[in-house]
């Protein structure tokens, strides 16, 4: 269960790679403050289902981009393994020249900060969308299994940053440029009228 949601994102500094390939040691989500964040884990470079998740959030990096979002991945392994995964072709099991940084959580304390490490050995696959304040606005948590959605990761950017603008809610199966709703009974019966 995530327990973070309307809480301070745990910050962290910790070593990662940067898209430029480049090692950053001090890496921290603080550096971040006043920007819109899109945190997630995953459990293992050299694995199956983790290169399909973080390449299509490199494909999607211009949609976050264009909404003032970055986004950050994090494992449990090292920044030397996220170095020579970045640096093997998707063909051949890698990753490719992603453009976002790769956190090394070798300590695993960012994993269980925010409560995601699975049996002291792997992160969950856990989704943190941080506002510009640093409050944790939503929070998804997958099974090792279950990928996630890169373009459900971008409908709650939307909603979060249509609420920040407007003071309106957003419905279920909301999605930008649809309507929102006043957050009241009278709000609520206009927008069900409606549609």
């Amino acid at each position: 269960m995530c327990t973070l949601v309307t809480k301070e994102a745990p910050d962290f500094t910790a070593q990662a790679l940067m898209a430029d390939n480049t090692i950053k040691e001090d890496f921290s989500l603080s550096s971040l403050r006043g920007k819109h964040v899109v945190l997630f884990f995953y459990p293992l470079d050299f694995t199956f289902v983790c290169p399909t998740e973080i390449i299509a959030f490199n494909r999607k990096l211009d949609e976050f981009k264009k909404r003032g979002v970055e986004v950050v991945g994090i494992s449990v392994d090292s920044q030397f393994s996220h170095f020579a995964w970045k640096n093997t072709k998707p063909e051949n099991g890698g990753i490719g020249d992603i453009q976002f940084p790769l956190v090394a959580d070798l300590s695993k304390n960012i994993s269980r900060d925010y409560g995601v490490l699975f049996g002291e050995e792997v992160a969950l696959r856990g989704l943190f969308l941080i506002d510009k304040e640093g409050i944790v606005r939503h929070c998804v948590i997958n099974d090792l299994p279950l990928g996630r959605s890169v373009d459900e990761a971008l409908r709650m950017v939307d909603a979060l940053q249509f609420f920040e603008e407007n003071g309106e809610v957003c419905p279920a199966n909301w999605h930008k440029g649809e309507d929102g709703m006043n957050p009241s009974a009278d709000g609520v019966a206009d927008y069900l009228a409606k549609h």
